[in-house]
């Protein structure tokens, strides 16, 4: 735990001197880019060392070398196709066995690292604020367990930047990029689409209507689910259950930004778009728990709050309410990182105790 709370000053305490709304300069790098740059190495250095350089954390971390094992032995997994190139690519050059499973886990750990930065660095407005909200969120420590899932989160939450900008082909050629590891990030093209129009009314309305089904219809979706994924029918993530720690979080995020909808919001297409994907991560908690792992449903949604409330408090117009507000934001997520911490120990996360190779 004293390792994990570490990293997380040391990085935030670097990510604080990281200025990633200067104007760059064609070729010319300016004095504050030579300094990002030395900054997000060394914070990039740290986080992937303390994930790659991990041995037996995780709680899938043992099942991860049985797909590794069964792949090289060309035995049936239900993994994607693109995550099984990757670690025939390892295995063909090192050979099957323990030093290409912890390569395998260093890729991914290089890579999912470098795109929560580059995502942070990209889009966000106040990048120290962000990456707080990343770390205490534990998005960068679940990584290290669940490993398909949130390399492919971090290549939706890079992608967002093409959402806003419009380029819908180079985001679909992302988001399927990412669906060769994990398939359920597809569910992101039309949810994000959808959070990137101008609602009107009608549209809140149809989206009521929606809900409704939800309630109605259970079974026919899950009917769908299961379709694309059966392994999960029955399982132990296939029981009705829903996070009130996410809703808690959604519905705290929905009220600060409607406190600050003239300021923040209205008439910020970014802030707009944020907005509409914490209130359909909301709708997901409330009303979808008959999904299976609604919670990694919902992740692809509200991960976006990482840009949002940063943004929100930067728009607050009267300086005490602005230190009021971030100040309590702060205290609020790292009491849920403590929380987090106090459960990393458990079966079903096994983040804690931390072990590496390199002490074995």
């Amino acid at each position: 735990m004293i390792l994990y709370i570490t990293l997380t000053v040391v990085t935030i305490a670097l990510a604080y001197f990281v200025n990633s709304t200067i104007t760059v300069q064609p070729n010319r790098v300016s004095r504050q880019q030579l300094v990002n740059r030395i900054l997000l190495a060394g914070i990039f250095l740290l986080l992937t060392s303390v994930s790659a350089f991990r041995s037996e954390v995780g709680n899938d971390y043992g099942e991860y070398l049985e797909i590794f094992e069964a792949v090289h032995e060309g035995r049936h997994v239900s993994t994607e196709p693109g995550f099984n190139l990757v670690v025939k690519a390892v295995q063909f050059f090192f050979g099957a066995g323990r030093t290409s499973s912890l390569i395998i886990f260093a890729v991914f750990a290089f890579a999912t690292v470098y795109f929560l930065l580059r995502a942070v660095y990209e889009q966000s407005e106040w990048f120290v604020y962000s990456f707080f909200l990343l770390m205490v969120q534990g998005y960068y420590f679940n990584s290290m367990t669940t490993v398909r899932y949130y390399f492919v989160l971090s290549v939706a939450l890079y992608a967002m930047k093409y959402v806003k900008e419009k380029k819908w082909c180079s985001f679909v050629l992302w988001i399927v990029f990412a669906a060769f590891f994990h398939k359920s990030v597809l569910f992101v093209i039309p949810v994000y689409f959808l959070a990137s129009i101008n609602w009107k009314k009608w549209h809140i309305f149809l989206a009521s209507g929606v809900c409704v089904t939800f309630m109605v219809f259970q079974e026919q979706y899950r009917r769908i689910i299961f379709y694309f994924y059966p392994y999960y029918e029955n399982s132990q993530f296939d029981n009705g259950q829903t996070s009130l720690i996410n809703i808690a979080k959604c519905a705290g995020v929905l009220v600060l930004s409607l406190l600050y909808y003239k300021q923040a919001v209205r008439d910020s297409k970014e802030n707009k778009f944020y907005f509409y994907l914490n209130l359909g991560s909301l709708i997901l908690y409330v009303f979808c728990s008959f999904i299976p792992e609604i919670s990694r449903v919902g992740f692809y949604l509200n991960v976006s709050n990482i840009f949002l409330i940063p943004a929100i408090i930067k728009a607050i117009p009267e300086r005490r309410q602005k230190l009021f507000f971030g100040t309590v934001i702060a205290v609020v997520f790292c009491l849920y990182f403590a929380l987090f911490l106090h459960g990393a120990y458990q079966e079903g996360i096994r983040l804690l105790p931390y072990r590496s190779f390199l002490l074995d």
